[in-house]
């Protein structure tokens, strides 16, 4: 595969988030506002799709790590290299710096069907207060459910997703949804239970079980799995599945930095 080349655009200007904004972003130390790490993935899905087309979206097991931020307007050089039946998906900035990697293999599938990631029991625990709360230490808990949501995935949703990520690929144009509406889904199901003022998406685990058609419906079933510290930074892991009726389409384990350190 070439290198793909594309130029970033930071979208969430106008974001609860204001990670992605100027003024926030350099009070902690950053250049300029981030373009948001869901983007990011969507750029680096572009030389994959267009290599395997929809058996990708119908089937992959997906580590995305974002290393260093990408800034607005920054032209990214996307590299792939197979071995080991992986493909390694590399971002590079202008300055040659690694700013995210992405590997894929296929999903493993038993006779009995997908298997997934974590005991889907976790899904049935304690739902969490529908409210929204302030997220923090105290009121982030492992093991605690959210409630299940419906999201209809439609033509014109889809379309703003490919266009923020400049991707004109035919599969799209075929009725297939873009990964990177899909990953973002994983952003809203964190934020329809938190109010998070300012907060990094640090990686993602993805498992494409089947491919998502737009005009379906999908039911989205979250759970805290983890929360731990590191170096000033405070983290959540949430496990978050999507539901084709009573089929396990789409598996997420999102992690992000909920408190970023001063």
């Amino acid at each position: 595969m070439n290198n793909y080349l594309v130029t970033a655009k930071n979208y969430s200007e106008d974001s609860e988030n204001r990670i992605h904004s100027d003024e926030i972003a350099q009070k902690f130390g950053f250049r300029g506002a981030l373009v948001p790490g869901v983007a990011v993935y969507g750029y680096m899905t572009h030389p994959l799709v267009e290599e395997f087309g929809n058996d990708w979206l119908a089937e992959a097991n997906i580590q995305l790590r974002l290393l260093k931020p990408t800034y607005d307007g920054e032209q990214m050089t996307i590299s792939c290299k197979s071995q080991d039946n992986q493909i390694e998906v590399t971002s590079h900035d202008p300055e040659g710096q690694l700013t995210a990697v992405l590997l894929s293999q296929s999903a493993k599938k038993t006779s009995d069907g997908p298997q997934p990631m974590h005991d889907l029991a976790l899904l049935d625990g304690p739902i969490k207060h529908p409210e929204r709360v302030a997220i923090g230490w105290e009121t982030v808990n492992a093991a605690e459910v959210f409630a299940p949501w419906e999201f209809h995935l439609g033509s014109e949703e889809n379309t703003r997703y490919t266009r923020e990520v400049a991707d004109t690929l035919d599969v799209y144009q075929a009725g297939y949804v873009h990964p990177h509406l899909l990953l973002s889904l994983a952003n809203t199901a964190l934020m329809n239970e938190y109010v998070m003022p300012t907060w990094i998406h640090a990686s993602s685990n993805i498992i494409h079980h089947h491919a998502l058609r737009i005009g379906e419906t999908i039911t989205i079933r979250s759970v805290t799995t983890n929360k731990w510290q590191k170096k000033g930074h405070e983290f959540i892991k949430l496990w978050v599945t999507y539901w084709r009726g009573d089929e396990l389409t789409t598996e997420i384990d999102h992690t992000a930095i909920f408190k970023v350190a001063t």
